[in-house]
């Protein structure tokens, strides 16, 4: 597999890079004869796609999916649903200077150290393109799960955060503003410091936060493949991702288990979720809720000490198309890994009832 594929009942391969002539996905293990909304996979990928706002690269792909097999008048088969994205508007003589410079922070020098040779053309394979595959799919996985709603959104943006917590947010109006931030007060100084960054030639990074509710008690493995850990290991596959925190976290460390505890109620549930939904490594019923820690886009149009591949020393003051923050875009790609995830353990799950 090689680290381009995900999932084990229902798994996606994903092929392609950021300069080439397409990118795709195999999702194989999806069931036949699901009616599937096309019309919605593309919702999604519009959520994602480049150009959009002016928080993002300019970068303009239209992301029209190509449904290659898998789908037939409207239902799935149960074959691989394979599917491309063309890419359209290529500049990869922005790139001529970086054939052999690496940029600080990015997996120019991880690849070359791995590989021994890189498509140094907008990073190539470890461009944040390559996630138009996943949000892709994570659509089509997302019509497996009728009664689960998968809800994200931007938590932080370097210190400014949203001034309530997870559990608090009322997500509607987030697709209203151009940096699906929860919090009409906050958001112009939000949206100003990755402006003032952006016009200097830097980066933000952030925090995007995921609640997810309707996912019924009983998914989830209970060792190695522990729902929280396999939620774990999708988001810290996302470009620029750099931590993961769920139900309290990080945040109440400091509290006792006498305080912690989620004390089961008459009648099922709990008095409070600090468990995130999670128990055991097995969803509880409870909506489960998440944050995922982004750095800075590494690439900046700022001078920079870095090296050639040769070892030698050289200033790095980066050209091309690229966003301030990967946070706005990065929020529909949280919102497909996870129903990826989710869908997996539904089906996993299938298998392991009578």
């Amino acid at each position: 597999m090689a680290g381009n594929t995900i999932g084990k009942a229902l798994q996606l391969t994903t092929f392609g890079e950021s300069h080439g002539p397409a990118l795709g996905g195999i999702l194989d293990g999806f069931p036949a004869g699901i009616e599937l909304d096309l019309e919605a996979v593309q919702k999604e990928l519009d959520r994602r796609r480049p150009g959009q706002s002016q928080l993002t690269t300019p970068r303009k792909e239209s992301d029209r999916i190509e449904i290659l097999s898998g789908i037939f008048e409207g239902r799935s088969t149960g074959t691989p649903i394979a599917f491309l994205f063309r890419n359209e508007d290529k500049k990869s003589q922005d790139y001529e200077h970086l054939r052999d410079v690496f940029r600080p922070s990015h997996a120019d020098f991880t690849y070359s150290a791995k590989y021994g040779h890189r498509d140094h053309r907008g990073g190539g394979r470890s461009s944040a393109r390559e996630t138009v595959c996943r949000v892709a799919a994570g659509a089509i996985a997302r019509q497996l799960l009728k009664n689960v709603r998968i809800e994200a959104w931007v938590h932080q943006v370097g210190s400014h955060r949203v001034p309530f917590s997870v559990e608090e947010v009322n997500p509607t109006g987030i697709e209203e503003n151009e940096l699906r931030w929860p919090d009409p007060g906050s958001l112009s100084s939000a949206i100003e410091l990755i402006e003032r960054l952006r016009d200097e030639g830097d980066t933000i990074g952030g925090v995007i936060a995921c609640r997810i509710t309707g996912v019924p008690a009983g998914w989830g493995e209970p060792v190695f493949d522990k729902l929280h850990s396999d939620l774990a290991s999708a988001m810290m596959s996302i470009n620029a991702a750099k931590g993961f925190d769920i139900g309290g976290g990080f945040d109440r460390l400091e509290l006792p288990g006498s305080i912690q505890n989620d004390a089961f109620e008459e009648g099922g549930g709990t008095r409070t979720n600090f468990s995130g939904g999670i128990q055991g490594g097995i969803s509880n019923g409870q909506p489960i809720y998440f944050r995922v820690a982004f750095k800075p886009i590494a690439t900046i149009k700022k001078e920079q000490d870095t090296i050639r591949a040769t070892g030698e020393p050289t200033i790095l003051e980066a050209k091309g198309r690229h966003d301030p923050t990967v946070l706005p875009r990065a929020v529909p790609i949280v919102e497909a890994m996870a129903a990826l995830v989710l869908a997996d353990h539904y089906l996993r799950q299938k298998t392991n009832m009578p």
